[in-house]
């Protein structure tokens, strides 16, 4: 199935007949991307029934449960595999994500038109091209950037298709939810205080905890940390940036303070980061 891989960081997986059937829950520890092609598919996601058909997207983050998945018997597909590390890699701004990802924590199925279907089979067919040629020297970066422009197509599509105009009524908790996102974008890397960003909207800690949770399954401090660890991965990975002058960037008391939330969080120091 798997038609082509870089160790275990992408696997291209390229599905032309029934995939293994999965009777007990398994907690996603990778991020899944395909479109299914022929047939259906279904699964529940955290205990909600989900089923995609041809012509379906899907998006699966990692911490997920997935239970009680089915393929149908003529069930086809084109999915992409990522590793939580490559996939932090790959994305060079925290804005980069939001789009997409956050839309398919709520939305993990999207049915594509005709020509957006075609558009992620190009995206599929390069890479796996690019991924097929172990000799190229540059074969990682070429991957991760066809990666990153794929998450912005996918994206715009979303943006310009799929997200509520601005005159339409959002949910309340979508709506903080939203705003809580976008502030935590612009601060994340001088605020790391719940009740800082309550503030900012204008209601209570315990109100926007609870309006996060029922949205995304996580608190308000799992979001924080998952942003401050973007930014610190980012720093070490694509700047030369002691981890000191990194330390006082993102407002942490000393790089001994640092060290340890790096490790509590990623489970390496930020040097072995780095030279990783």
């Amino acid at each position: 199935m798997a038609s082509g891989n870089i160790d275990e960081d992408i696997v291209l997986i390229e599905q032309s007949c029934t995939a293994p059937q999965l009777e007990v829950p398994r907690r996603m520890n990778f991020i899944l991307l395909g479109l299914c092609t022929e047939g259906n598919v279904s699964y529940c996601l955290d205990a909600q029934e989900q089923k995609i058909n041809a012509g379906d997207f899907i998006i699966v983050s990692d911490h997920h449960v997935v239970d009680e998945l089915e393929t149908s018997h003529d069930s086809k597909g084109l999915y992409i595999a990522l590793s939580k590390d490559f996939y932090h890699e790959t994305i060079r701004n925290v804005s980069d994500i939001s789009t997409l990802f956050l839309y398919a924590r709520n939305h993990p199925v999207l049915a594509l038109s005709e020509q957006e279907q075609n558009t992620y089979r190009e995206y599929f067919r390069v890479l796996q091209k690019k991924i097929s040629d172990p000799n190229n020297h540059y074969r990682r970066d070429l991957v991760r950037t066809l990666l990153l422009a794929m998450f912005y197509d996918l994206s715009n599509t979303i943006y310009s298709n799929r997200l509520p105009s601005s005159g339409r009524r959002h949910m309340r908790s979508d709506a903080i939810f939203t705003d809580f996102i976008a502030l935590l974008e612009v601060h994340c890397r001088n605020e790391r205080r719940v009740g800082w960003y309550a503030e900012q909207l204008n209601i209570t800690p315990k109100y926007l905890s609870e309006c996060i949770k029922t949205v995304s399954h996580r608190t308000p401090n799992d979001w924080i940390d998952f942003y401050v660890i973007q930014e610190l991965r980012i720093a070490l990975k694509e700047t030369t940036k002691t981890i000191k002058d990194i330390a006082q960037e993102l407002h942490f008391p000393n790089q001994s303070f640092l060290g340890k939330y790096f490790k509590e969080h990623v489970g390496m120091s930020p040097k072995e980061y780095r030279n990783s």
